[in-house]
């Protein structure tokens, strides 16, 4: 399997598909690179190259003790563009993976990316503060905490089959399948990374991160979202970028890049081309 070593010792595991201008997409927690399926094989079909690695603690990348936060995501990010020398990449990260997107750009500066398009993702900060009043309280990311801790694999069935794809709203079909593919790629990382991972997505603002940012940002979020509230997010993330779009999606839930992979497929191919 491709991995590279980062500078503490932690094997990071990455797809590498095709040729043309790199796409790199940065998935949610607690998945992996297989959350990008649908993308990875629309996109490689279509003269881009395709990349997806597995976070540290996820996937098939190592189950490490520390490292689990925004910091060391974004410099894994880095680790793994610099060791395939990516130029002029399109950064696309979903969730957990919209924060390392954006961490990384503000980190690491621009030199090898183009664009970026970040879906349902947390910036600029999910956790209820003074200065963000329209956060989630803090007693609910603990609670995540704890239900990990008490049983991952009965808690991963019941996000996935519940408000992660909107299977729990009125009419919802749920699909075994993708609810099944997700417990999957949740089950295979570990169990420490993920506890952790719950506060570097809550906790983290990214407020500073986003006003660094220059390329063009594709803000793509459902209005159904019951992961990432909508009104706490996108609006406010394409505000502070100073070349951000918003795209607004009517009742699409957070999982959207799945349930609705070809409408998000055909938005980022625009925005790709644009």
């Amino acid at each position: 399997m491709p991995t590279i070593t980062t500078k503490d010792g932690v094997e990071i595991f990455f797809k590498d598909w095709g040729s043309g201008q790199p796409i790199v997409f940065s998935h949610g927690w607690p998945l992996s690179a297989d959350d990008w399926d649908a993308q990875m094989m629309f996109f490689v079909t279509r003269s881009y190259r395709v990349i997806a690695h597995d976070r540290r603690g996820h996937g098939r990348s190592s189950q490490v003790a520390d490292g689990h936060d925004m910091d060391h995501y974004a410099d894994d990010l880095a680790a793994v563009t610099a060791h395939l020398d990516l130029k002029n990449a399109i950064h696309v990260g979903h969730s957990t993976g919209g924060g390392e997107v954006v961490h990384y750009i503000a980190r690491h500066g621009e030199s090898r990316v183009a664009k970026a398009a970040i879906l349902s993702a947390v910036p600029p900060l999910m956790v209820k503060t003074e200065a963000n009043p329209g956060g989630l309280p803090k007693d609910v990311f603990d609670g995540f905490q704890t239900a990990l801790a008490a049983g991952r694999s009965a808690f991963y069935r019941d996000i996935a089959a519940g408000p992660f794809y909107g299977y729990n709203r009125p009419g919802a079909k749920p699909s075994e399948a993708v609810i099944q593919n997700w417990w999957r790629q949740g089950m295979m990382g570990g169990a420490k990374a993920h506890y952790d991972g719950i506060v570097a997505f809550s906790q983290t603002d990214f407020t500073e991160d986003l006003k660094k940012i220059n390329v063009p940002v594709l803000v793509m979020h459902g209005d159904d979202d019951q992961i990432v509230p909508y009104a706490d997010s996108a609006p406010l993330s394409a505000k502070l970028l100073k070349n951000g779009t918003l795209k607004t999606y009517k009742g699409f839930p957070h999982g959207m890049p799945t349930t609705h992979a070809e409408t998000i497929n055909a938005d980022l191919l625009a925005f790709f081309k644009a």
